[in-house]
């Protein structure tokens, strides 16, 4: 398991996940489509907010499990709470520093067709 920090685009909110990258995951649903988000799943526990709460702002619809976080200051969607596993965070593997996903498979999942 290693550590990796990430952040927005300016900077205002800060995190930091330990996973070993089992897969990454990409899914269908409308909001995920329209950022092109590229995901990796981690515990709540594998997952620290460390700057920045208030300045992220959250978006949810339809069952409002899920809760989509997004920086008030730049707009960037850094991470979510999931709706089927909510213990779990999707972070946007994007905002890691230094992170390259070459290499790590790509699992598409279905979100779209969630009733």
């Amino acid at each position: 398991m290693r550590r990796f920090c990430g952040s927005c685009h300016c900077g205002a909110v800060r995190f930091a996940i330990t996973t070993d990258f089992p897969e990454l995951t990409t899914c269908d649903c409308s909001l995920c489509k329209r950022r092109n988000a590229l995901m990796v799943k981690v515990h709540e526990s594998a997952f620290e907010l460390l700057a920045g709460a208030e300045q992220l702002a959250t978006y949810q619809w339809h069952t409002h499990t899920a809760v989509h976080h997004f920086c008030k200051l730049c707009g960037i969607y850094p991470f979510h709470r999931k709706r089927v596993t909510p213990d779990h965070f999707g972070i946007n593997v994007h905002c890691l520093d230094g992170f390259d996903p070459a290499g790590i498979p790509v699992r598409a999942t279905v979100g779209a067709g969630m009733a």
